[in-house]
């Protein structure tokens, strides 16, 4: 798995991505660059994003304020259109998944990454999101989705991955 050098991984900062960053630097031994995605939600979740991939070493980190393109490119097309899920629920977050792709794919090609990375697992639509809003921008893209390749199939055991990798986590086991 070594012919990945470089990888654009969304970053939460949260217990699955901060794996998920261990992780694609032990398996593919390339560097990680992070993308956290400021769509409103304010500092309180961006800074200790930022600071947590600088401890946990990503070769390069970006925290970008895409509020306005997501109020205006996403949001309000969105209420235009009277889009609900199964017809009364607002899309909410997933909404702004294509647009993080697309902000993933600009960073992918500013870095000469050849992969991007994310969270999704395969329960629900984001993976399909993020992926094809991918790949509709830069064909070629090598997309690692771990949730479908790791062995981490339970919160007990990325929990003790993250206890083996030192990786600090906000839970702790009861």
């Amino acid at each position: 798995m070594t012919d990945v050098k470089r990888v654009v991984l969304a970053y939460s900062g949260g217990l699955d991505t901060s794996i998920i960053l261990k992780w694609l630097q032990e398996t593919y031994q390339c560097e990680v660059v992070t993308f956290t995605a400021d769509i409103g939600q304010g500092n309180t979740e961006l800074e200790p994003a930022r600071r947590k991939a600088e401890t946990m070493g990503a070769s390069a980190i970006y925290v970008n304020d895409l509020t306005e393109e997501f109020a205006r490119d996403f949001v309000f097309p969105m209420f235009r259109a009277n889009a609900l899920y199964e017809g009364e629920y607002l899309l909410g977050t997933s909404i702004a998944r294509p647009l993080i792709a697309k902000r993933m794919v600009e960073i992918a090609r500013e870095t000469g990454a050849d992969a991007i990375a994310h969270g999704a697992t395969g329960k629900g639509n984001d993976q399909v999101r993020f992926e094809l809003g991918a790949y509709a921008l830069m064909p070629d893209v090598r997309v690692i989705a771990p949730w479908r390749e790791w062995d981490l199939t339970s919160r007990e055991k990325l929990l003790a991955y993250a206890e083996q990798h030192q990786i600090p986590v906000e839970f702790k086991r009861a």
